[in-house]
C-alpha cells in the first residue's frame, strides 16, 4: 500500500495527462455493477462520469429485472474525488452549477428505492467519499483509506458530505475528518459506522452483491 502522500503526489503529477474516467457497466444477474475505471488507476468524478451515473441509476429504477446496484473502482482507488484540473478551470458561476450537479446526482443515488452499495478498495477521498456516503451501504477491504482532504486546498466538499457524514458517524468524528483532513482506515471506519463490513480483498464484490440483494428484500 503506497502512502497517502505519495498517492497525492502521483495524482498531482498525472492531472494534466489526457486521461479520463470511464463508467463500465456490467449487469450481473439481478445486480447492476458499475465500475469506475481510469488508466492511471485513480478514477475521478468528472462531469461526464456524473452524467453516466445518473443514467444508470435511472435505468436501475426502470428495470424490473434489477433489484440493486454496486458501485466500485480500481484496485488503487474507489474514487479520488473530483477532477481537479476540470474544477480549476471553472468560473464562479459554473463552479456553483458543478456543485449543484454533483448534489443532484448523488441525491438521486441516496434516494434510490433500490439499494446501491459502495464496494471500496484503496483511496476513497473527497468527492469519492461523498459518492460512497450517498450509497445505502459501504463495504471496504482492509487497505481502504477514507478522507476529505479539501481543507489542504482551502476548499470543502460541496456534494453533500458535510450533511451525510455527521448523520452517519456523529458530529465529532465528522468534524475531525472535515476540518483536519485526516485519513482513517477501514478498521476505524468500521468502528465509527462509516462502513458496515470489512471484506477480504478477493471477496469484496461478492460481499457487496450479497448485501445489495439482502437490502432489496
Amino acid at each position: 500500500m503506497i502512502s497517502f502522500v505519495i498517492a497525492f503526489l502521483l495524482l498531482r503529477a498525472k492531472r494534466n495527462v489526457a486521461v479520463s474516467t470511464r463508467l463500465v457497466v456490467n449487469p450481473a444477474d439481478d445486480i447492476l455493477l458499475l465500475r469506475l475505471e481510469r488508466d492511471d488507476g485513480f478514477p475521478r468524478l468528472e462531469m461526464t462520469v456524473l452524467d453516466a451515473l445518473e443514467r444508470e441509476i435511472a435505468r436501475l429504477a426502470e428495470a424490473p429485472e434489477l433489484c440493486g446496484a454496486v458501485i466500485t473502482g480500481s484496485e488503487l482507488a474507489f474514487a479520488a474525488g473530483a477532477e481537479i484540473a476540470e474544477v480549476t478551470r471553472l468560473s464562479a458561476g459554473v463552479a456553483l452549477a458543478f456543485s449543484r450537479r454533483g448534489q443532484q446526482v448523488l441525491g438521486r443515488i441516496a434516494s434510490s428505492a433500490k439499494p446501491v452499495v459502495a464496494a471500496i478498495r484503496g483511496y476513497c477521498i473527497g468527492g469519492g467519499l461523498d459518492l460512497a456516503l450517498a450509497c445505502r451501504a459501504r463495504i471496504a477491504t482492509a487497505d481502504a483509506v477514507f478522507a476529505h482532504p479539501g481543507v489542504a486546498l482551502g476548499i470543502i466538499t460541496g456534494w453533500g458530505g458535510t450533511q451525510r457524514l455527521p448523520r452517519l458517524i456523529g458530529r465529532g468524528p465528522a468534524l475531525e475528518m472535515l476540518i483536519s483532513g485526516s485519513r482513517i482506515r477501514s478498521r476505524e471506519a468500521s468502528a465509527w459506522g462509516l462502513v458496515s463490513q470489512v471484506s477480504a480483498d478477493g471477496a469484496l464484490l461478492a460481499d457487496a452483491t450479497e448485501l445489495a440483494r439482502a437490502l432489496a428484500r
